[in-house]
């Protein structure tokens, strides 16, 4: 059992149970996924970069990513229906338990100026949406391997009903929310 997991049993469990007032330990909120994504609009002139992000997202979540084609031609964006445009990964159980610990713990603390994450990224249905701004910011990407920067977009899946139970549920996990000042 990792810590991530761990944490939520001994933690997180007995304190949502104790505050929303659940009487079954199946209605206390849980993380189902974590899904990274990165869109990568260039990849439309120079597919190369496309298999760099992919490979930086193999490396980061130790998954193989699934490449995401276009739905629709956009003419504007010199887009055309079928087209690769980014990459995407689902993570699940240990997984995702092993990328929420490394992204709490190391990534979102070596972000420059960090001085949390915003609570408006939820949804109605209580999941959560993050923005990364640079890959560099994971320790398992060497320096050296760089070359062009490029974001990535994680969104965590819960069983909340509604953003306040998945605020909670995060903020008990150790997720640094920004203190409004």
């Amino acid at each position: 059992m990792n810590r991530f997991n761990e944490k939520y049993k001994k933690v997180v469990v007995p304190a949502l149970t104790q505050e929303f007032k659940y009487t079954n330990s199946h209605q206390v909120p849980r993380i189902v996924k974590v899904v990274v994504s990165a869109g990568v609009g260039r990849a439309v002139s120079d597919a190369k970069h496309l298999d760099a992000v992919a490979e930086t997202i193999a490396k980061v979540t130790a998954q193989h990513p699934v490449t995401t084609v276009a739905r629709k031609s956009i003419a504007s964006f010199k887009l055309r229906e079928g087209n690769l445009v980014g990459t995407t990964v689902t993570l699940r159980g240990e997984r995702a338990d092993e990328f929420l610990d490394l992204l709490v713990g190391v990534v979102l603390p070596r972000i420059r100026d960090f001085r949390g994450i915003s609570d408006t990224a939820f949804d109605a249905h209580g999941n959560y949406s993050l923005g990364l701004p640079d890959h560099g910011i994971f320790p398992q990407i060497p320096f050296e391997d760089i070359g062009t920067a490029h974001g990535m977009q994680v969104n965590i899946v819960t069983t909340a009903k509604n953003a306040v139970e998945s605020k909670r549920l995060l903020q008990l996990m150790g997720f640094p929310f920004r203190k409004d000042a």
